[in-house]
């Protein structure tokens, strides 16, 4: 049962990132004009938060699961370094100056 969880990518690249940024803003904009709208013609103020909590809940399902069209452009990560160049880093430091009394 497990493994069927690890086996769901979890990341999102940053493209998707912006991308989900800018669905969930839209729906919540689109969601509240609509809600306000409808509630001023009825009249019942109600009917405004229940559209804009469903636009909610509908930009919640649409951008918080990592979609695959949210992970279309992947980093590219630089490769591991050996070891031995903390050693060298270490030698390049200047040794630190101390305040003068």
């Amino acid at each position: 049962m497990l493994s069927v969880f690890r086996s769901i990518p979890t990341q999102m690249d940053y493209k998707g990132q912006k991308l989900a940024e800018q669905i969930f803003q839209g729906i919540i904009l689109v969601s509240a004009v609509i809600g306000f709208i409808y509630g001023y013609i009825t009249e019942q103020f109600g009917w405004t938060v229940y559209i804009v909590m469903a636009g909610f809940a509908l930009s919640c399902l649409l951008t918080l699961p990592p979609w695959p069209m949210y992970r279309r452009n992947p980093l590219k990560w630089l490769p591991v370094q050996e070891s031995g160049t903390e050693e060298k880093k270490a030698a390049d430091r200047k040794p630190k100056r101390h305040a003068k009394s």
